[in-house]
């Protein structure tokens, strides 16, 4: 099982974070990601990242890019806060209540990342008996299933801000492969 990870809005003091995981089998992964370089290409886009399509264009982007997207196979965790947030802890909390397998092959998180978050994220994995080696922080043009979360963070986010009946359809698009959510106060402090 391998994970990816990427946060959207967690810089932000009004509206929402989320922090979505992907979830996908091992086996998977090769297929996963040539699928998603496929639909770039049928795109034009060379690499898929939510803020780079905030235009009228971009738009139909994002929406043709989640749409075909939405037929991949993968299930999808996700925890949405409100703004500001206290980030080392809530962090934290999100990662010990949406990370429960013990089978995990690989993590790999959306870019660089400040040195509290890189030692929450270890000790979340050391505490629940999963390997820190097995965490790893690429950019997003090196990994399309980074491409992927970026997407449906972007997505969620925009969907818990500004709620239009665009990003409701996209959003159902994808309600079915979400096996945990995590909105708000749900989160035991």
């Amino acid at each position: 099982m391998l994970i990816f990870i990427d946060e959207s809005g967690i810089h932000k003091s009004i509206d929402h974070s989320v922090i979505a995981l992907v979830y996908v089998c091992v086996d998977d992964l090769g297929h996963l990601e040539e699928k998603i370089k496929k639909i770039e290409s049928d795109l034009g886009i060379e690499n898929f990242h939510w803020s780079d399509f905030g235009s009228k264009r971009g738009w139909q982007i994002r929406k043709d890019f989640l749409r075909r997207t939405s037929e991949l196979n993968f299930t999808l965790k996700v925890a949405v806060m409100e703004n500001p947030v206290d980030l080392p802890a809530d962090f934290e909390n999100c990662l010990e209540h949406l990370i429960i397998e013990k089978k995990i092959t690989k993590i790999i998180i959306d870019g660089e990342k400040p040195k509290w978050y890189e030692r929450r994220f270890k000790k979340v994995l050391r505490d629940k008996g999963v390997s820190v080696k097995k965490m790893r922080m690429l950019n997003d043009e090196s990994s399309p299933g980074l491409r992927l979360v970026d997407a449906l963070a972007g997505l969620i986010r925009s969907y818990y801000d500004k709620p239009t009946a665009e990003t409701k359809a996209l959003f159902r698009l994808f309600e079915k492969k979400i096996t945990a959510q995590l909105v708000g106060g749900q989160m035991a402090r």
